[in-house]
């Protein structure tokens, strides 16, 4: 029973949309009928500006690391701590209060891995620096860290488990991303500092 109470717990501050929240009540805009349609910081850089992003960002990441600081404090051990961080990114990605639709949960993952695994977050940040900068794409950097989170995993020799967890967090990342691919594909994603209507 407590495990599924930490869970749900996790799973219920994942789904506190930030973005909508933010650009609501800062800038009177509801972010989802603008840009992209996502709540996430990106989208919300993209449509209200730096502030809100930041504000964003910080709520995001927030409800990633107090979902691994919740199971640590309550489960102890330490697979269980990081299915703790991850169901708040499930939350992030299929709101339950956004009748479970979401952002793509980047930040979110950041702040589990940023308590959870410091190192690990330290690398994938790097990386997602560097794809940035090379290629002003926001998406591009987030879809290459996510596939690079298992494999940053590995090299740091995590248990298998922890590995397979990476995976399938990697695997639905890229997926709700999709329509980003695609727009990479098509030469028609947004760059960084492109604003939207």
């Amino acid at each position: 029973m407590k495990y599924i109470l930490v869970f749900a717990v996790s799973y219920l501050l994942g789904s506190i949309p930030f973005g909508l929240l933010t650009t609501k009540l800062f800038a009177g805009v509801d972010v989802r009928k603008h840009g992209s349609g996502n709540i996430g910081m990106t989208n919300v850089l993209r449509t209200t500006g730096y502030f809100c992003a930041l504000i964003t960002l910080i709520g995001d990441m927030g409800k990633g690391i107090a979902a691994v600081l919740l199971g640590s404090y309550f489960l102890g051990d330490a697979t269980l701590t990081l299915i703790s961080g991850i169901m708040a990114v499930v939350g992030h990605n299929w709101s339950l209060f956004l009748r479970f639709k979401g952002g793509k949960g980047i930040a979110t993952i950041g702040g589990v891995l940023l308590a959870y695994q410091p190192l690990a977050a330290a690398i994938l940040a790097v990386i997602w620096v560097a794809v940035l900068i090379f290629s002003r794409y926001i998406s591009l950097a987030s879809i290459v860290v996510a596939f690079c989170f298992p494999m940053i995993l590995i090299i740091l020799k995590t248990n298998a488990l922890e590995v397979v967890l990476a995976i399938i967090v990697a695997t639905f990342t890229i997926f709700k991303h999709r329509s980003n691919i695609e727009r990479l594909r098509n030469g028609t994603e947004y760059r960084f500092g492109q604003k939207v209507n």
